[in-house]
């Protein structure tokens, strides 16, 4: 039985997994890649990537230093977790089977998709998943945001400071009767377009336009970016049944990423701390790994 596994690879996980393998547990990481978020980077014309500032650097240090220890960690995907004498059963998706005596879920969430014709084709160049790590790129740029409720109009009062013209294309209308939708509508550079839904995303090397409809009027958006800002889907249904979700299924911490379920920690995307950021993940990954090996100094071998 190993002392932890920690169950992701994102930024939140290796980090986990570096600060563990640093306390001398004899720990796991299971996840289906090593990286993460950081292994999609949004690529726009006329920007190149040492003009950007992020957390890759310190994730590839952790990635490789996680590479070479073979027995530190598997490639895999975990399908379910359950509770055991003295911690938890991990099963993979490859049929393999794991126990710990403590875990942290890492495991993020995933953007809702649109799901039309060139989402695919464009996804992270010119077209991408958040406003928030890269609306910094598009000043005095046109750009389009996606979706209809919190994220995308705080995406979009962000981009509008920053953007030449936003649109807002909001497939479901009424949505904004709040404080930052009411704050929106009066901006000058942001024109709003409710009830239309976008049904393809066009260009050439990167994505150029946004082909939008309501009814039988239809609508070509020229844009250099374009966001995607539905709501989160926080990948947290291998522990749905063993710690406290709130309202939007993420999995609800502490400040020191305790879970309800004692020897269950979490961090990153996957619970309630807002981060969305690289670096704020792996200051979580961190945390979290730094409280379950108190938690294993606690409880004995």
């Amino acid at each position: 039985m190993y002392d932890l596994i920690v169950i992701g690879g994102g930024p939140a996980g290796l980090t986990a997994a570096i600060y563990a393998i640093r306390k001398r547990l004899d720990m796991l990481l299971i996840a289906r890649d090593l990286g993460g978020k950081t292994n999609y980077r949004l690529a726009l014309e006329g920007v190149e990537t040492y003009q950007v500032i992020d957390g890759r650097e310190v994730v590839n240090k952790f990635r490789s230093e996680i590479e070479y220890l073979d027995f530190a960690h598997h490639l895999d995907s975990v399908v379910a977790v359950r509770e055991i004498e003295g911690g938890f059963h991990v099963e993979t998706e490859t049929g393999k089977h794991f126990e710990a005596r403590t875990l942290i879920v890492a495991t993020g969430a995933a953007p809702q998709k649109l799901k039309v014709p060139g989402e695919s084709r464009f996804m992270m160049r010119g077209l991408c998943y958040s406003a928030i790590s890269f609306a910094p790129l598009f000043l005095e740029r046109p750009t389009a945001v996606i979706g209809s409720g919190k994220l995308a109009h705080r995406a979009t009062a962000e981009l509008a400071r920053v953007s030449n013209q936003v649109y807002l294309i909001a497939p479901e209308e009424g949505q904004l009767d709040t404080p930052l939708g009411r704050r929106i509508q009066g901006l000058s550079n942001v024109t709003i377009l409710e009830g239309y839904r976008v049904t393809e995303i066009k260009g050439d090397t990167y994505a150029r336009s946004v082909v939008a409809r309501k009814g039988d009027e239809e609508r070509e958006i020229a844009v250099d970016g374009t966001f995607i800002e539905l709501d989160l889907l926080p990948r947290s249904q291998i522990v749905a049944s063993l710690v406290e979700l709130d309202e939007q299924g993420r999995i609800k911490v502490d400040a020191r990423n305790r879970t309800s379920k004692p020897g269950i920690f979490a961090a990153g995307d996957v619970t309630n701390v807002w981060a969305e950021q690289v670096l704020i993940a792996i200051g979580e990954g961190a945390k979290a790994s730094l409280t379950a090996y108190e938690y294993l100094l606690e409880v004995g071998s």
